[in-house]
């Protein structure tokens, strides 16, 4: 360690010289490893947004209820709550006569008019459930064989599509994530390794007079995370800039659409997009690194 720290110094100037001595070459590679990043940063911003419609969209994914003819008001009180405590449920209320025409109405519309050709309310009570729509099969087996329910309605289609878009969310930034990564390791490999091999007399000359593997091989560790620390940066400043923008656009054209909190994003794309850029630079540092002893 004592010797570690003796030859910081060293270790920096050695790093300053490898930057300069392709320096056209390493900030294009800042840029280009931060346009990765940027994209990288995107894909994580348009995944959190998806995911939170996503949830928002399975908060509000419901089944209606319906109870046989014969059934009591306490028999439809009890049987509300206890459908209310199956697993997945997210909350069962009751929906009188009197609400479930007036839910009709809002929906209607102007066309409501002909809800007053009838003399008594046509609508049944029913029970409002709220799912998790993970939990769908189960609770609509459940429901469907309790004692009172006569007839469940259950929006399978609108449900199955919502827990598809989910899935499809989840695989796509994945994959995503996972071919930004790797790219980023591959350019960063090759950049060290050219390095490397530019500086190859300097290596073997430090060799000679029995310098370790790892007293030569830190600066090009140190190149590698101080370049991709840069481009990482750069992308999570470009990040930041386009989520202010594009959340004062949406903000004052589609007031209704339900967003993550902007700070939250900014806050995460900060922190996560420079983090990331640290881990790749150290990893595809030591990947390129391997060649060293092939050399």
């Amino acid at each position: 360690m004592k010797t570690f720290l003796y030859n910081i110094g060293y270790f920096f100037k050695e790093t300053g010289r490898i930057i300069r001595l392709n320096i056209l070459s390493n900030i294009f590679s800042i840029i280009g490893t931060g346009l990765i990043l940027f994209l990288l940063g995107l894909v994580i911003t348009g995944s959190d947004i998806g995911n939170h419609l996503v949830n928002m969209l399975n908060e509000e994914a419901e089944i209606n209820g319906y109870f046989t003819k014969d059934i009591s008001d306490s028999d439809r009180n009890e049987l509300v709550e206890k459908i209310g405590k199956i697993y997945g449920v997210r909350s069962a209320r009751l929906v009188n006569e009197d609400e479930a025409k007036k839910k009709m109405e809002d929906i209607l519309g102007e066309e409501a008019k002909i809800l007053e050709l009838f003399k008594e309310n046509p609508f049944e009570a029913f029970v409002e459930i709220r799912i998790n729509v993970d939990e769908m099969e189960n609770i609509l087996d459940n429901v469907k064989n309790m004692k009172g329910i006569e007839y469940v309605r259950d929006n399978r289609e609108v449900l199955e599509k919502i827990k598809d878009i989910t899935y499809a969310f989840k695989v796509l930034g994945y994959l995503l994530i996972a071919a930004v990564g790797i790219t980023t390791l591959i350019i960063l490999s090759h950049m060290i390794r050219q390095g490397i091999y530019n500086n190859r007399e300097q290596i073997n000359t430090l060799r000679l007079l029995g310098s370790p593997g790892a007293f030569i091989g830190f600066p090009y560790v140190l190149t590698g995370i101080l370049l991709t620390l840069l481009g990482g940066i750069l992308a999570a400043l470009s990040v930041v800039l386009l989520i202010n923008t594009a959340y004062e656009g949406i903000g004052s054209t589609v007031l209704f659409l339900p967003l993550p909190s902007k700070n939250d994003l900014i806050d995460k794309m900060i922190i996560l997009i420079p983090s990331l850029s640290f881990i790749l630079g150290l990893m595809g540092s030591l990947f390129g690194l391997s060649s060293i002893r092939k050399k």
